[in-house]
């Protein structure tokens, strides 16, 4: 049997990165522990430092299919391209007629402009096609 994953993404500010992928990918930020209606009241309650409160932060998929994802505080800045990236597939795959994919690519992209994503390239090659993107922190992923 397959191992379940979580994906960690090192950040300056995790409670903004949390919040924009959760948006991106349809995710939504993990409840806290049941006996608290808050993060901030579970943090209190264990004593953690108000300045450490957004240290980490972590989304989860509602569907309960996708990996968790973990953002955790790294305060050393981003130096060169992603040597790991996330994928969000926008449209069907090569199954469906490029024209389609280019369509449902592109109305993705720009949905995630509107949420603080930046458009960076555009690849068409071999009868794939994607569009790399930089998130509010400047990481990589693709839209295809």
């Amino acid at each position: 049997m397959a191992r379940k994953v979580q994906v960690v993404i090192d950040c300056l500010d995790p409670e903004r990165l949390s919040n924009f992928y959760a948006e991106a990918l349809q995710y939504e930020l993990q409840p806290p522990p049941g006996e608290y209606k808050s993060w901030e009241e579970a943090l209190k309650a264990w004593g953690v430092p108000q300045e450490d409160w957004n240290s980490t932060s972590v989304i989860v998929d509602p569907e309960g299919k996708g990996p968790r994802i973990y953002f955790q505080k790294m305060d050393t800045p981003k130096l060169a391209k992603n040597k790991v990236h996330l994928d969000v597939n926008a449209s069907g795959g090569v199954r469906v007629d490029i024209q389609e994919r280019k369509k449902e690519v592109r109305s993705e992209v720009e949905r995630l402009i509107k949420i603080g994503a930046r458009e960076q390239n555009v690849w068409e090659e071999q009868g794939e096609y994607w569009i790399v993107m930089l998130d509010p922190e400047g990481n990589e992923f693709c839209v295809q």
